[in-house]
């Protein structure tokens, strides 16, 4: 029942996004709007198609700096997350740090990135990493906290260490919302490097939509927060099918529910 509600709303979506869809083709080509501002759909895409190939190395350059920041931010955010939960002191410390540092709007700092690092690839990944590390180290203490207590006690008092209890009760439990955190962690670090290109950059999707900016080729534009989009869902897609794999408890009991 559960599976057929999703079915249908699925179909909804898609529908009235078919619809946004022709009544923006129908608009750009009635003349109502200036082709410069709002191109039609299918010229955007006749346009990704004839110019992939000016897309290719700047989208290259946006997917290495995305994947850097991001495999850091992981790297970085367990170490933390692990620190914070084991060490009241470190916790207590550190958290309220993390909280602050949300406050901050990223493209604040982006330009002091820049004259630090310079216009390399430094800088951008320094961003993705600040604006994935967040959400990937809150998931990671929240899914440690919710960790079962009596199966600690438990490994405790047969003397097991921190690690073992990591490895089998507390890791186990992070997971959900571990993988929730790196979806989030996901769809922000494109936009991170994409913004520390517009800051500042020699080369990158970034780079490219400012240039196609100022020469009016909004078609361009257009086509590149296309190729972004699609980076995005199937940057998403991917820690979907790892999340499956590494939780195959989490499908079955899925499976249970739809059953009932």
């Amino acid at each position: 029942m559960k599976k057929k509600k999703n079915i249908v709303f699925n179909f909804y979506s898609v529908l009235f996004f078919i619809f946004i869809l022709t009544a923006w083709e129908i608009v750009s080509r009635a003349g109502s709007v200036p082709e410069y501002i709002l191109p039609a759909p299918t010229k955007i895409l006749l346009s990704v198609f004839i110019n992939f190939r000016l897309y290719w190395f700047d989208l290259a350059i946006t997917i290495i700096e995305t994947l850097s920041g991001f495999f850091i931010a992981i790297i970085l955010a367990f170490i933390t997350s692990v620190l914070m939960d084991s060490f009241k002191i470190v916790n207590k410390m550190i958290y309220p740090l993390l909280i602050t540092s949300q406050t901050i709007p990223i493209i604040t700092l982006a330009p002091l990135f820049i004259i630090w690092f310079g216009y390399g690839l430094l800088p951008k990944i320094i961003i993705v990493i600040l604006i994935c590390f967040f959400p990937i180290t809150v998931s990671l203490l929240s899914g440690f906290a919710n960790a079962d207590f009596e199966q600690i006690n438990l490994l405790k008092s047969m003397k097991a260490s921190k690690f073992h209890i990591y490895k089998y009760i507390k890791l186990p439990y992070s997971l959900p919302g571990f993988f929730s955190g790196l979806k989030i962690a996901a769809t922000y670090s494109i936009m991170g490097a994409t913004i520390g290109e517009w800051v500042g950059g020699k080369d990158g999707i970034g780079v490219f939509m400012l240039r196609a900016k100022h020469s009016f080729a909004t078609d361009k534009v257009f086509g590149a927060i296309l190729i972004i989009t699609i980076l995005s869902i199937l940057f998403i897609r991917l820690i979907d099918a790892i999340e499956k794999r590494s939780m195959p408890w989490k499908n079955f009991e899925k499976g249970e529910v739809l059953e009932e």
